[in-house]
C-alpha cells in the first residue's frame, strides 16, 4: 500500500509540474482571459522579430489585478496556427 501511495504522489507531481511549465499559446493578445500571477501567456501576433515570440507574463499584483510584461523570447519549436 505505501509503495502504491508513493506512486501515486510522484504521478501528481509530475502532472502539476508540467501544468505549470506549459505556458498557452495566443494569436491575439486580447485571447488572454483571466492571467494569473506568475502565469506564461506566448503571443504569436508577429509582433517580435522573427524567431521570437511575444511572451505575457503576470508579473504583479496591484489593486486593479495583475499587471502583465511583455518580452520578445526565443521560440522553440515549430510555429502554432
Amino acid at each position: 500500500m505505501t509503495h502504491f501511495r508513493a506512486t501515486c504522489v510522484c504521478a501528481l507531481f509530475a502532472v502539476a509540474t508540467i501544468s505549470l511549465a506549459r505556458a498557452d499559446t495566443v494569436g491575439r493578445e486580447q485571447d488572454i482571459v483571466g492571467l494569473r500571477l506568475g502565469q506564461r501567456v506566448m503571443v504569436d501576433d508577429g509582433t517580435c522579430p522573427a524567431g521570437q515570440i511575444k511572451e505575457v507574463r503576470g508579473a504583479k499584483m496591484t489593486a486593479n489585478g495583475i499587471t502583465p510584461t511583455r518580452t520578445c523570447v526565443p521560440r522553440f519549436g515549430p510555429k502554432s496556427k
